[in-house]
């Protein structure tokens, strides 16, 4: 009897989550157009760094760490100060920090505007305004916070062009921002899907953005089994 109750509630558990997270699966169903403007390919090896939000970063991290050309992800805040990134203040949602994922590539392997095309297609819904699913604030906003110049042209570019071409239904709401200060997240939070697959947030959240990258960009994708 206690094994059937807790497998009710182990499903009860997941019926809830599955309805709070309509949201927050992949934002298409197939990979939305490549940017008609990006950088070229790097002739030699390098690193670069990009910083993306995109609702809870355990998602958002879940993806990139699975991205062929990315060398490290770390899952953080930005948008505020260094003194207020903590989880505990960044969930009051007075801070002005989003959570953010930290990315960094090498630029040989794969472009700016590639890992734009992953973050539109498959890391979140671009439409939704201060929100992904079941997180609500403006920490769960979707934002790029760009470099330099050119990732801030390519990103602008990108959005409009999404736009023109109508690619969701409703306009793309992501804010464009200079980095001023990432801020690593807490030990716990890094690699969170990875460490627990069985969460039924993870399962019914973030799994399936796994799901899309493979399906959606078999050529970008690895498998990812840490640090």
């Amino acid at each position: 009897m206690t094994g059937t109750v807790a497998l009710r509630g182990a499903f009860l558990t997941l019926l809830i989550a599955s309805a709070l997270c309509a949201g927050c699966h992949a934002a298409t169903k197939t990979p939305v157009p490549a940017p008609k403007a990006d950088a070229a390919l790097a002739a030699a090896p390098g690193k670069e760094t990009a910083v993306f939000a995109g609702g809870c970063f355990w998602g958002t991290q879940s993806v990139f760490e699975r991205v062929r050309g990315v060398v490290a992800t770390t899952a953080g805040y930005a948008g505020g100060s260094a003194d207020t990134a903590t989880y505990d203040q960044v969930t009051t949602e007075t801070t002005g920090h989003a959570e953010s994922v930290r990315v960094v590539y090498d630029p040989s392997k794969i472009t700016y505007g590639q890992l734009l095309r992953i973050f539109f297609s498959v890391v979140h819904d671009p439409t939704q305004l201060n929100r992904q699913g079941p997180d609500v604030g403006t920490s769960y906003r979707s934002a790029i916070f760009y470099t330099n110049d050119e990732q801030r042209t390519i990103s602008q570019a990108y959005i409009a062009q999404l736009d023109a071409a109508r690619v969701f239904p409703k306009p793309i709401v992501t804010q464009v921002a200079p980095l001023k200060g990432f801020y690593d997240a807490e030990s716990y939070h890094q690699d969170y899907a990875l460490h627990n697959p069985d969460n039924p947030y993870i399962l019914v959240c973030d799994r399936p953005k796994i799901e899309a990258l493979k399906q959606q960009f078999p050529e970008l994708f690895r498998e990812y089994t840490g640090k």
